[in-house]
């Protein structure tokens, strides 16, 4: 037989039940919240999604001592070899996909006199990088080898392609993760570029 403490429990009991069942939609709401102000900035205001901000954006670079890409007839990627000019550090791999998608944005920015593009070339087989770069063409200046990662996670890097421009006293101005469009390209890498550029006012 029920008693008086059974019978009044049972309605708590009904209300934690349905508090529990309302979980997974409340977060399923708050997930589709932040994924429509994203949506939203995209494509009402042109805010580029990808450019997640970094914590070592105005912070020195982590230090680079990375061997070459052995065949490619390019330097190694170092320290000396970004001192004292603007950089933009790509991170790619033969086997990323949308690293060949920029890749021809990669080699017209090569052109850019105001610019050095520099290459860590990210958990890759040294022959299968070499086929990359010879089918696609080489806008390095410096390549640098990291087949384990390891340089990758000093710099935050969450996915490849990944890109930064470093100033001439090795100061992380931007970051792009994923690969470079058009879009992105001339809404934000190449203001930043300029105005890293521009002489400083006096």
């Amino acid at each position: 037989m029920s008693t008086e403490t059974d019978k009044a429990s049972a309605p708590r009991k009904g209300v934690a039940r349905y508090a529990l069942a309302l979980v997974p939609l409340v977060l399923f709401a708050g997930f589709a919240a932040v994924a429509g102000k994203m949506l939203y900035d995209q494509d009402v205001n042109g805010r580029d999604i990808s450019a997640i901000p970094s914590a070592l954006i105005g912070k020195n670079a982590p230090s680079l001592n990375l061997p070459p890409l052995e065949g490619s007839n390019t330097a190694a990627l170092t320290d000396a070899a970004m001192k004292g000019k603007l950089t933009l550090v790509n991170v790619f791999a033969s086997w990323c996909v949308p690293c060949r998608q920029e890749h021809p944005i990669l080699k017209e920015l090569a052109k850019d006199s105001r610019i050095t593009v520099v290459g860590i070339n990210y958990k890759d087989r040294n022959d299968n990088a070499l086929r990359f770069l010879g089918e696609l063409g080489n806008p390095y200046k410096a390549i640098g080898v990291d087949p384990n990662g390891k340089a990758a996670i000093d710099w935050g890097v969450y996915g490849i392609p990944e890109s930064y421009l470093v100033g001439p006293d090795g100061t992380i101005l931007y970051k792009k993760v994923g690969p470079f469009d058009e879009r992105s390209l001339t809404q934000d890498l190449l203001p930043a570029i300029a105005k890293a550029a521009a002489p400083a006012s006096s």
